[in-house]
């Protein structure tokens, strides 16, 4: 407890400043080898051939590998937890976005591993590709995905779903109806340091994988399932990420390496360019969201219908967890009594999406806030207090039915509004996060308000 309001200085500061930290760039091992990815110049093709027998006669290179070489190719990120696996390793047919990996070689110094890329032959047949996930359900669009436009496995439904109370009948008792269309664009994580691996075949049979991953024992699961290994043969040394935000959850260099190094019998070590990072790094996913809110006219929220596209880009990832949490936060730090929320991963041609701070709930707080202000301004309602007089409080319901025990938004409101110079009406001032009552509880709210108060529910 003595650190605790403490001012303690960071047990890696000194190092890090002083440029001491030591980074998976950073390890030395005799005899590595270079890593170079042959990836798509394409969107959208079939494969129709692939040869990389030059490539392997090329002197200075010690392996070459393909979708041939890998044991189990096609593995989901999240497939652990019943999600099916929908992406390969290496390409093997076609290619789903530009910068997918197709073959990647070791060689031993960089310029030999550009020039035996060049020497790998592929013939592409490109295909129309998709961007807008908009028209992912028009009669004629592209197919991007074996599995059709949407993602296909919430249960019986091929999207999540929420209900909670009688919308419709929110939307006819309404004053006003408010609309509106939010678009989140992809965001690049932008790491110090790039995607990168060095993997060592041990003398015992073991492999050593320096990683730069944000999940160490998550990642040595994947690795151990694409190259079919018990985690046994496997030891992974990382801790140190010289940035990842989420977007080194993702496994992008480790298995490839590991497969390049026990064909080659020799340490190699992959990273990745900055123009890879920003070619074919997952980015933060792009979203469309629609929201319509039923609303009186002093400024209480009836109802929402929120519908939401998730633009996964090529392959699932983590894109349906990602929406499961959206989910769970799509009416924001508000108490709705009446919601329908429909929300879809839809599938691109764009490269696959993942986690980035916030994964699911940043995007929809984004277009919710944005909301609650155009809300405030058609009414004509001080944004502020339109939030604290719809915030939740104790006993609150939230659509997925969690009773909030120690819900945070009036606090933090108040404290917004003095840090900005906001003059509130008395009434709001002394607003707190008790349980509603009086004019804080009228009818519509009376439904969203567990008996207990939110002190034994859970």
């Amino acid at each position: 407890m003595k650190a605790v309001g403490a001012r303690l200085p960071r047990y890696d500061g000194l190092a890090h400043v002083t440029g001491r930290t030591t980074y998976v760039d950073d390890v030395r091992v005799p005899r590595t080898l270079w890593t170079k990815a042959l990836r798509s110049p394409h969107h959208s093709a079939r494969i129709a051939s692939l040869d990389t027998s030059r490539a392997e006669q090329h002197p200075g290179v010690r392996a070459v590998v393909t979708h041939e070489d890998v044991p189990k190719n096609v593995y989901g990120h999240l497939e652990a937890l019943g999600v099916p696996g929908d992406e390969p390793l290496l390409a093997e047919g076609e290619v789903r976005y530009r910068g997918q990996p197709i073959a990647a070689v070791a060689a031993e110094d960089e310029a030999t591993a550009r020039e035996a890329l060049e020497l790998i032959e592929v013939e592409f047949e490109e295909r129309e590709p998709l961007f807008d996930i908009r028209k992912a359900f028009d009669p004629g669009a592209p197919t991007v995905h074996e599995w059709g436009p949407a993602f296909p496995h919430f249960g019986p439904h091929d999207h999540r779903r929420v209900r909670k109370g009688d919308v419709d009948a929110a939307f006819e008792r309404a004053d006003t109806i408010v609309e509106g269309v939010y678009r989140p664009g992809a965001i690049e994580h932008v790491p110090l340091e790039p995607q990168v691996a060095l993997v060592v075949p041990e003398a015992d049979g073991r492999l050593t994988i320096y990683s730069c991953t944000q999940a160490m024992y998550f990642s040595m699961g994947v690795v151990a399932q694409h190259l079919q290994l018990p985690l046994n043969r496997l030891k992974f040394v990382g801790g140190t990420v010289g940035g990842g935000f989420g977007g080194k959850v993702d496994t992008a260099s480790e298995t490839i390496a590991a497969l390049l190094a026990v064909k080659a019998g020799r340490p190699v070590k992959w990273r990745w360019t900055r123009e890879e990072e920003f070619l074919a790094s997952s980015t933060r996913a792009p979203w469309h969201i629609e929201l319509a809110d039923a609303v009186t006219k002093d400024g209480w929220i009836l109802g929402r219908r929120t519908l939401t596209l998730h633009d996964a880009g090529a392959y699932t990832r983590f894109s349906s967890y990602g929406l499961t949490k959206h989910a769970f936060h799509h009416s924001g730090a508000y108490t709705i009594p009446n919601v329908h929320f429909d929300g879809y991963v839809l599938y691109s041609n764009r490269v696959p999406t993942t986690a980035m701070r916030g994964f699911g709930v940043t995007s929809v707080s984004y277009a919710v806030e944005l909301h609650m202000t155009r809300i405030a301004e058609v009414l004509g309602i001080d944004p502020f207090e339109l939030r604290l007089r719809n915030a939740n409080r104790i006993g609150d319901t939230t659509p997925n039915l969690v009773v909030l025990k120690d819900p945070s938004t009036v606090p933090v409101m108040l404290a917004a509004a003095e840090r900005v110079g906001i003059e509130l009406a008395p009434e709001y001032r002394a607003m707190t996060s008790e349980p509603r009552s009086g004019e804080l509880l009228p009818e519509h709210l009376a439904g969203a308000v567990s008996r207990t108060n939110g002190k034994e529910a859970g």
